[in-house]
């Protein structure tokens, strides 16, 4: 009996539901403008709508379910829904008063509501409708973005510091959620679709990418990919678009938040390039992704540029010269975290090219590799040696032998000279800098005696000649260096008795 009474509540209050809504529907033809308490200036609308007025008496009206309405009526309740969702609400540390609460609430279910019409009815969309729909979505997701944490602090490292949170995630996810399932719609006539997908929607959501919050930065890339899978007339544009993003981070500010999702997108986009490679996408990786090397926190994103370099070299590996000669130019003189990426980079570079890819570049590349190898930070001197440890660049070296290993073995002979060796009782050794008697660090000694056994067994009459003239090269290094010290003492002598 009293499920039979719950059930004939649920009957009287949705009729009454649909009763108001068939009542308020006449009122709106009628041209009822009364409500207005709340003023929505958006910029970004066309200017017929940019002061629309939204009563928020919409959020108290009790609208009857998508799910429920008749066919006949329910195109005219989806517009009243999606007009309620066109309210804006402030997210503050303060709290809500109980019908604020309810008010929010009220928003986020209607929010989730159309998600799941979309999801489960399939709709195909009238113009009307996207019209209202993408007003809706302008409304809350085109906003200016909160002050950044280098505004509000004066510094930001973006390596260390946590990311600031949108206030309004709570109803913005729904949103994004609605507009992935919206540009991935197969229902709706996609003619239709194109006249609101255009330049202007796609640019405001590239000036969303900025936003702290890597959740909506994540779904900003979905959103931003399907688009470009899905209207084939915008590609051109998106790829200048997102350029444009590259040139003013690179160029201008130095600071921006969405560069390693913008360049995850880049990535898919640069595996589907049809052979040979464009011109234009050449200088693309010449002007943009090659100089992003430079920027400060590279870290932030290098993985994904890194990917993105290398399948450009997978395309075309006639292009490791210039991509090789750009890393040599912005490599980090003091930095050894960054130094570390860089020598990651080149390893995986090395494993998708040939030796005679590389051209006139292979000398200069190798001789950076040999200053890695003395460097005094173990990490840097440790992933330098790994590098040589690679049985894919260890035939690079094998097919240039004469130029390559004297450039390497003078290194690695360097970090394996020790301070307790018979050698070092040689008058000459007092006087050898620190950096020539060998790497501080015992390990990085065992492992370049490792890379030194490896040398001896691919030419081990060369090694052999060449461990000669390194101790005179150093023992002539050592007497110019005698001369020096003893030519400045007789300057200060002569000058303290004057």
């Amino acid at each position: 009996m009293k499920q039979i009474l719950k059930t004939m509540r649920k009957r009287v209050n949705s009729e009454q539901n649909k009763a108001q809504f068939e009542k308020d529907a006449k009122q709106d033809k009628k041209g009822d403008k009364a409500d207005t308490t709340a003023h929505i200036e958006n910029p970004h609308l066309p200017r017929s709508r940019q002061a629309r007025q939204i009563s928020k008496k919409v959020l108290q009206n009790a609208l009857p379910s998508l799910r429920d309405s008749s066919p006949s009526t329910r195109s005219r309740l989806l517009i009243r829904k999606v007009r309620l969702c066109c309210y804006p609400f402030i997210f503050s540390d303060m709290p809500d008063t109980p019908q604020e609460a309810k008010e929010k609430e009220t928003k986020r279910s209607t929010l989730l509501e159309l998600v799941n019409y979309l999801t489960v009815f399939k709709p195909s969309f009238t113009q009307e409708e996207l019209e209202e729909i993408f007003e809706m979505l302008a409304c809350n997701l085109f906003r200016p973005l909160p002050p950044s944490t280098q505004d509000i602090m004066g510094v930001f490292n973006p390596e260390e510091d946590e990311p600031q949170s949108e206030p309004t995630w709570p109803h913005l996810q729904v949103v994004y959620e609605f507009l992935l399932r919206l540009a991935t719609s197969t229902e709706t006539d996609s003619k239709l679709l194109a006249k609101f997908f255009n330049r202007a929607f796609v640019l405001n959501l590239l000036e969303l990418f900025d936003s702290e919050d890597p959740r909506e930065r994540d779904y900003l890339k979905t959103i931003l990919h399907r688009i470009y899978g899905n209207f084939m007339s915008l590609r051109p544009f998106i790829r200048r678009a997102i350029n444009n993003v590259f040139y003013k981070f690179i160029y201008e500010t130095d600071r921006h938040n969405g560069i390693a999702e913008l360049l995850e997108i880049l990535g898919s986009i640069i595996n589907g390039f049809a052979l040979p490679i464009k011109e234009q996408h050449k200088q693309f990786l010449e002007r943009v992704l090659l100089p992003l090397h430079k920027v400060t926190y590279v870290s932030v994103f290098h993985p994904q540029l890194s990917y993105c370099v290398t399948q450009f070299l997978e395309k075309d590996p006639n292009l490791a010269p210039k991509i090789v000669a750009a890393i040599l130019k912005f490599w980090p003189a003091t930095s050894s975290k960054k130094e570390l990426m860089f020598l990651n980079e080149i390893e995986e570079i090395l494993d998708r090219v040939q030796h005679h890819h590389l051209g006139d570049s292979q000398v200069p590349l190798f001789a950076q590799i040999a200053r890695s190898i003395n460097s005094p930070h173990f990490q840097v001197s440790e992933r330098a040696i790994y590098v040589l440890n690679n049985d894919v660049i260890l035939r690079f070296i094998t097919n240039k032998r004469d130029q390559l290993v004297p450039l390497l073995a003078n290194a690695l002979l360097n970090n394996t000279f020790a301070r307790d060796s018979p050698e070092a009782t040689e008058a000459w050794r007092v006087h050898q800098r620190w950096q020539d008697k060998g790497h501080w660090n015992p390990t990085i000694v065992e492992l370049t005696q490792d890379i030194l056994k490896l040398f001896n067994e691919m030419d081990q009459g060369l090694m052999t000649k060449f461990s000669k003239g390194h101790n005179a090269a150093c023992q002539s290094k050592v007497t110019a260096l005698v001369t020096r010290k003893d030519a400045w003492a007789k300057l200060e002598s002569s000058y303290s008795t004057m």
